[in-house]
């Protein structure tokens, strides 16, 4: 049954996001309030890859063991008491390579540096990862690139469930900014 809820769930994201990354659904306010299940230990993430404390990912990698990645990152956000941005996206999505660049602006860096560690989660044709896409946000509702700000402990803080990251190439580096600063710890 798992398996035929996530086809169907794919299905429906895919028909949903045709025309772009973005999702045409009406927004919501309310954040989800999820804990994420436990990741199994030891990781299939390539050695060539960045390490979770990595700053700022450089794509999708769909390769990466996206749980055990979330894992890690929290973990060492258990020490530091940095929040965990998790990115739901695609490489072949434009949305996705625009926030990448405003990720990288001069408004954003430093506040990815300083209060966040951040993990990309490929989602790929929206095949890839949703099952735990679905533990933080409604990738139905939100389209990509979706974002999920996670306390420490691994408590949702926020999700992008309304899609208002769906459509990044209309937003610049002042809104990723007010954002970050909204969710941070500090």
């Amino acid at each position: 049954m798992g398996r035929r809820r996530a086809l169907l769930t794919a299905l429906a994201v895919a028909a949903a996001v045709t025309t772009g990354c973005a999702s045409k659904a009406e927004p919501s306010a309310a954040p989800v309030a999820v804990a994420p299940a436990a990741a199994t230990p030891g990781s299939a993430t390539p050695a060539s890859a960045a390490p979770a404390d990595a700053e700022i990912p450089d794509g999708y990698d769909g390769t990466r063991d996206a749980a055990a990645d979330i894992k890690a990152a929290l973990a060492l956000s258990a020490t530091d008491h940095r929040q965990v941005l998790l990115d739901f996206g695609a490489d072949w999505c434009p949305d996705c390579h625009v926030l990448d660049k405003l990720f990288r602006a001069g408004q954003v860096a430093p506040l990815l540096h300083s209060d966040y560690r951040v993990v990309a989660v490929d989602v790929g044709q929206f095949d890839h990862n949703l099952d735990l896409a679905a533990r933080y946000v409604d990738l139905q509702r939100s389209g990509i690139p979706a974002l999920v700000v996670l306390a420490p402990d691994g408590t949702v803080r926020t999700a992008t469930n309304d899609g208002s990251f769906s459509n990044a190439r209309s937003m610049d580096a002042a809104g990723v900014a007010a954002f970050l600063k909204r969710w941070s710890a500090k």
